[in-house]
């Protein structure tokens, strides 16, 4: 097979993460305000409950089908033979999930409410588990992929304009979120046959595959249950209100941290494929790369949306969401934590079969965020998730690196690693002055907001130059490298 450019890769799958953000920043202020903090309250509140059960059909089978088909993605034989088995395996657990759904909604009165809600979200299991994503991920075909995410999120801003016009459509909302997701899946399932051939298969030993599937299955869950326990809580214990505003804060928060790791994700499956073929060498190098890159702009967001909290909130919700400042804020203290958690789980303990470790920090880290938000949620409200959050990837980071310190100590106890964080949190300060003159500058909330951001990146930029930053430098002979070849 021929092999991908990271560089592409990350552009690719950058662009991707990009539109997915843009199409919430486009689409989120106009539903904030039509549906209003009720409206989005039970649009979230029902998007959180079904996420439980689209992790029960999902189980652990896209971490564990990348690392294990990475290896043998050149051999058209194995990977399809492979493909089948997994692709078996999640059409099983996509039943009991639908079962235990339907359970659960018989069973808890608290969810009748949501019921027509929650059913429409349903929808996306069935089609996630057809969509088969994870071939994409172990063949690294992110040109594909980008190209359906822009033509089904176009069609979907349309039909939201033309048919999302008053509180009481959230329901039309959750239906316009479903197609996205539904016709993207069907196109995967389709396009997917020029890589292998994938169909449900019968006589195979399940159990080489469930043990590590399971593992890893259980901590997803412990991961799911502190990203999803926050709103969960939130709506068990307080209001629709509540959660609405929690919802904007979340959800910005999301977004950002999506785009930053837009550059980890397709790093994934390559250093899943050097580690499983034992080149070790080429594995620490682009893991280091990785690492220092991602502090590198992790930190600085961070610091910004701190800065920038207030006017992100008024711009994309309205006057309405103010009261989300604070958890906003709160959140974005754990980039770092959550980034360098996610490198050690994704990069280094999964590649290197550790999952039952993934499990243990995963699980500690749940049980941490659900102790939290159920003792401080009474008295601090959406504020008490944010800083749940905080404190459960710090965790998450922490265990994460016990367990993988004989791998990646040599990383974050070099030389390099430090002065690199010191480059950072240098340029950190640069953007706090920035964003403090432009508030004093600025009138106007969009010109105090863009001229923020765009004299933080050249502050944050120049600061590292200043300072001979290694990362920048080969960002910027990268550039040149390719404007030279083009010229």
């Amino acid at each position: 097979m021929k092999k991908k450019s990271l560089g592409i890769n990350a552009f690719l799958n950058s662009l991707r993460s990009i539109l997915n953000i843009l199409f919430p920043i486009i689409t989120f202020p106009y539903v904030s305000r039509v549906l209003q903090v009720k409206g989005i309250g039970i649009y979230n509140f029902s998007n959180s409950i079904v996420s439980y059960f689209s992790l029960i059909a999902a189980l652990g089978i896209s971490t564990y089908a990348v690392r294990e088909g990475a290896k043998i993605r050149d051999n058209i034989h194995e990977i399809s033979q492979f493909a089948s088995e997994i692709f078996t395996i999640n059409i099983f657990s996509t039943l009991i999930s639908y079962i235990l759904l339907f359970l659960c909604l018989f069973a808890f009165s608290k969810l009748h409410n949501y019921a027509a809600c929650i059913l429409i979200f349903s929808l996306q299991i069935f089609f996630t588990t057809i969509g088969t994503e994870w071939i994409y991920q172990i063949y690294e075909d992110y040109g594909y992929i980008t190209l359906r995410s822009i033509i089904f999120q176009i069609l979907s801003l349309v039909l939201l304009f033309i048919f999302v016009r008053g509180p009481q459509d959230y329901l039309k909302y959750a239906v316009i979120t479903i197609f996205s997701a539904v016709g993207a899946n069907i196109f995967n399932f389709i396009h997917a046959r020029q890589f292998c051939r994938i169909r449900v298969v019968w006589h195979f030993n399940w159990r080489v595959h469930l043990t590590p599937i399971l593992i890893i299955f259980g901590a997803n869950i412990s991961n799911m249950i502190y990203v999803n326990s926050d709103i969960t809580l939130l709506g068990l214990m307080k209001s629709n209100y509540i959660v609405g505003l929690y919802s904007v804060s979340s959800k910005i928060y999301q977004m950002v941290k999506t785009l930053i790791a837009a550059l980890l994700m397709v790093t994934i499956p390559r250093l899943a494929m050097l580690f499983g073929k034992n080149r070790l060498k080429e594995y620490k190098s682009i893991l280091f790369s990785l690492t220092n890159t991602l502090v590198l702009i992790a930190l600085p967001a961070s610091v910004g949306l701190v800065m920038l909290s207030k006017e992100i909130v008024l711009l994309i919700s309205g006057k309405e969401y103010l009261r989300a400042t604070n958890s906003l804020a709160i959140l974005s203290l754990a980039y770092i934590f959550s980034i360098l958690a996610w490198i050690l789980t994704d990069c280094v303990l999964i590649p290197s079969k550790r999952e039952k470790y993934v499990l243990r920090s995963m699980g500690s880290s749940a049980i941490l965020n659900v102790l939290l938000n159920i003792i401080l949620i009474p008295p601090m409200n959406e504020d008490a998730a944010a800083l749940s959050t905080v404190l459960a990837e710090m965790c998450m980071f922490i265990v994460n690196y016990h367990y993988a310190k004989d791998l990646v100590s040599d990383i974050f106890t070099s030389r390099k690693f430090f002065k690199n964080l010191m480059d950072s949190f240098v340029g950190c300060i640069g953007i706090v002055i920035v964003c403090l003159l432009c508030r004093w500058g600025w009138d106007s909330t969009i010109m105090m907001t863009i001229s923020s951001i765009v004299l933080s990146i050249a502050m944050y930029g120049a600061i590292l130059v200043l300072m001979k930053n290694a990362i920048i430098f080969s960002w910027l002979k990268k550039v040149k490298d390719i404007v030279s070849k083009n010229i």
